[in-house]
């Protein structure tokens, strides 16, 4: 068994559930890195920004923190990907086809994972918006949030929600374009495991094929779910707020 790779990748995977967070605070608020600090932070900019349709030192700092965080776990799960499928390649070669198999359904796990990174580094102020909403916000939040549903709902919206809906949709094109570079891959490796199953009717080639169809498919839906957000984002974003407090 490649124990050193399956060593590494232990590491990383420890490394991406422990880093990001003090990593992504170096040279910044350490108490970014705590995230009753962050959401608090967050939650006092937002109100801030809805005020004035400008980002203050609050917003600012909390939003360069999250796509610092993004891009440090997003390169977390690229080098796990990579020493997935080397690992996958090693045990394969060794004859360890269920082992191969639930190393690549750790890879596919990889690959969203480095899908959803790069999405909320594209537009982390998007990627944020769920924290507004985790818990019971209040007055002032609760106010700002009834005020973008009304406007939402209204059609007429201020620079404030104009800004946000703009970032609203980056962050969905984001996600169409990844995803429709995920899928070609997919479809890749989908037609190499069907080819190497027909050519030697190892079952492990028809698992892998099969499980690359599926991905495909599903990498597919959220293409063309997330373009149809990033050419109409409004709905989606009332929807979203709708959904909260």
């Amino acid at each position: 068994m490649p124990r050193k790779l399956i060593a590494l990748a232990v590491v990383l995977v420890a490394a991406f559930l422990l880093a990001p967070g003090p990593v992504a605070a170096i040279g910044s608020d350490r108490a970014l890195a705590d995230p009753d600090g962050l959401a608090d932070r967050l939650r006092a900019g937002f109100v801030d920004f809805w005020r004035t349709g400008e980002r203050g030192p609050d917003l600012t700092a909390v939003v360069h923190f999250w796509l610092r965080y993004h891009l440090v776990k997003g390169a977390l799960a690229a080098l796990l990907l990579v020493v997935l499928a080397l690992l996958g390649r090693r045990l394969l070669a060794a004859g360890h086809r269920w082992a191969t198999i639930g190393v690549a359904g750790a890879g596919l796990l990889a690959l969203a994972t480095v899908m959803a990174n790069v999405q909320g580094a594209v537009a982390p102020f998007s990627s944020l918006l769920p924290m507004l909403t985790e818990s019971a916000p209040d007055a002032a939040l609760a106010e700002t949030l009834g005020q973008i549903r009304r406007q939402l709902a209204s059609g007429e919206p201020g620079p404030a929600l104009r800004a946000m809906v703009g970032d609203f949709g980056a962050y969905h094109a984001a996600m169409a374009v990844v995803a429709a570079v995920a899928a070609i891959g997919l479809v890749g490796a989908s037609v190499l495991g069907w080819r190497r199953f027909a050519a030697t009717r190892a079952a492990v080639w028809g698992g892998l094929g099969a499980m690359a169809t599926l991905a495909s498919l599903a990498v597919l839906v959220v293409v063309i779910a997330n373009a149809g957000t990033a050419d109409d984002p409004a709905p989606a974003l009332l929807a979203f707020f709708e959904g909260g407090w």
